[in-house]
């Protein structure tokens, strides 16, 4: 009977990793030791404060497909030399799209995907 209630724990997890995650939302990643999964407090994940962010000045944008807005963003550091490495990667990963590396307020790269 153990193995048998392993197993559909094991199921259960399976299935909470390939739900689909929704985009913009903010997601709480945890091992399987998360006090969450046995049964203590499940608080919602939540943005850091502005003043936190303001030590990662740096950012790569996914921009959605009228380039009028911001879809997600894909990185944020407080190196110039990481996000330009993660904005080349998203460059690669996503070549159709328009990408952005922002510093601060200004926009430092951009890729402007296929018919620049």
């Amino acid at each position: 009977m153990a193995a048998g209630h392993a197993m559909n724990a094991r199921r259960l997890s399976l299935s909470r990793l390939s739900a689909p995650l929704a985009a913009g939302a903010l997601h709480r990643l945890g091992s399987s030791g998360d006090p969450e999964e046995n049964g203590g407090p499940a608080g919602p994940a939540s943005a850091p404060d502005p003043a936190e962010r303001e030590d990662l000045p740096f950012r790569v944008e996914l921009w959605n497909e009228a380039r009028t807005a911001v879809e997600q963003v894909l990185a944020v550091t407080a190196s110039g030399g990481i996000g330009y490495a993660a904005f080349y990667a998203a460059t690669r990963e996503l070549p159709e799209r328009y990408i952005t590396l922002r510093h601060k307020h200004r926009i430092v790269s951009r890729w402007n995907g296929p018919g620049h």
